[in-house]
């Protein structure tokens, strides 16, 4: 979900991550084998290449004008090879499963053919397409801490998500743990293609990082990989932040306790309402969800209407009570189908997440934990006790960084 402003640009350190495609050969009995065709890939296009000083000056405006010292002296600790930053284009499937082509960044250091490993990272909520990693523009992730860390020697695939980029004209899919997972799969896919075909010399290690969002996303990819194909790649680590991972539990927290009141905050709320009485069919007019005046705003602006009360005060009361009876299976059903705390990861998987966190619950990463350590996985979660939203940026971004520089 949305990285809040004024946090020093921190939260660009939403950590990269990694995946590989194990490609068949092309075979003939008759004749000389011709290279196989992509899969995924559809065009590859330079953005541009930057050398140390460059990305130094990208480094030195992280801090926001903020004096921070150990953030400073961990994003300059980054830096050791030149980058080349690249567009990629690719097939993935739309939420209907139509075939449709979207896009993301990659980064690719200059390591003189060092063998290293890949990092994808799920980028946090974005709300223009500017900010989209394969725009490659100064507010991006992409090119701020991808960047910076591919420098420090390792490939970085930024998907940009369905309704961004190349499928800017399709409505992103907020929050939906299908779409995000395949398209950050496909892109993976793509990025192997592509180096692959460059003959740059990955190690095939895959690991997988975000915050937020990003860090939703995250899960979503991971549980993918893990159950549907465990034999596609080499995941050696997951780092996930802040994610709403038990959507049913922060569903009826929102529904039935006071929270916060903050606008920006209930804006995203909204959206994932939105996007899951779109894409499960229910079709509903916003009045079925919300009270006036706010279903109004809501029916009109979107994600952008105005609910500056505890958002449990905004929802329609007809509509909270048949969800709390079960009776709404439909909407519960939606809700559930978007749950990715409740299994048993493989891959040695971080949690990151402040106890302070108005936006995303803590609760959702306590009760993935727990749930996740009684099915038998390997999973930890690391508290930053106070932490807001924005404020444990740094501890995710410190921690991730050490887990994975010990995977390398």
């Amino acid at each position: 979900m949305k990285l809040i402003k004024n946090t020093f640009k921190v939260h660009y350190f939403i950590i990269l991550v990694i995946f590989f495609v194990v490609q068949g050969c092309g075979t003939s009995s008759t004749t000389d084998p011709t290279p196989q065709a992509d899969k995924y890939l559809v065009s590859s296009t330079l953005i541009g290449e930057y050398n140390k000083a460059s990305l130094q000056t990208r480094a030195n405006g992280l801090s926001g004008g903020v004096n921070n010292p150990t953030l400073t002296l961990f994003v300059n600790a980054l830096l050791k090879y030149d980058i080349k930053a690249y567009k990629i284009i690719y097939k993935t499937k739309n939420t209907d499963g139509t075939e449709i082509q979207a896009s993301g960044a990659l980064i690719i250091p200059n390591v003189n053919g060092e063998s290293i490993p890949m990092i994808s990272q799920q980028h946090g909520t974005i709300r223009t397409d500017a900010q989209a990693p394969s725009n490659y523009q100064s507010n991006s992730e992409a090119y701020s801490i991808a960047s910076i860390f591919g420098s420090n020697g390792y490939i970085i695939a930024c998907p940009d998500y369905i309704g961004y980029g190349a499928s800017k004209t399709i409505q992103h899919p907020y929050e939906h743990r299908e779409s995000l997972a395949q398209a950050s799969l496909d892109m993976i896919r793509a990025s192997a293609e592509f180096i692959a075909k460059e003959k740059i010399n990955w190690n095939k290690k895959l690991m997988v990082t975000g915050y937020s969002q990003g860090g939703f996303a995250t899960m979503s990819l991971q549980k993918k990989i893990e159950e549907q194909f465990p034999n596609e790649f080499n995941l050696v680590a997951s780092s996930c932040g802040a994610g709403a991972y038990n959507k049913t539990q922060f569903m009826k927290d929102l529904f039935n306790n006071t929270t916060h009141g903050i606008a920006e905050y209930n804006q995203l709320y909204i959206w994932v309402t939105q996007t899951y009485n779109r894409i499960y069919g229910l079709n509903r007019l916003m009045n079925l969800y919300f009270k006036e005046p706010y279903a109004a705003d809501v029916q009109a602006n979107g994600n952008n209407a105005t609910i500056n009360i505890s958002f449990n005060l905004s929802i329609n009361d007809t509509f909270k009570k048949a969800v709390n009876d079960g009776t709404d299976t439909k909407f519960l059903e939606a809700v559930k189908d978007n749950d990715v705390f409740d299994w048993a990861p493989k891959t040695e998987t971080q949690l990151y997440h402040g106890d302070a966190d108005q936006q995303v619950f803590y609760s959702n990463s306590v009760t993935a934990e727990k749930a996740m350590k009684a099915k038998g996985g390997k999973v930890t979660l690391f508290t930053t006790k106070g932490g807001t939203h924005g404020s444990t940026l740094t501890d995710y971004a410190l921690g991730t960084f050490n887990f994975f520089s010990g995977k390398k």
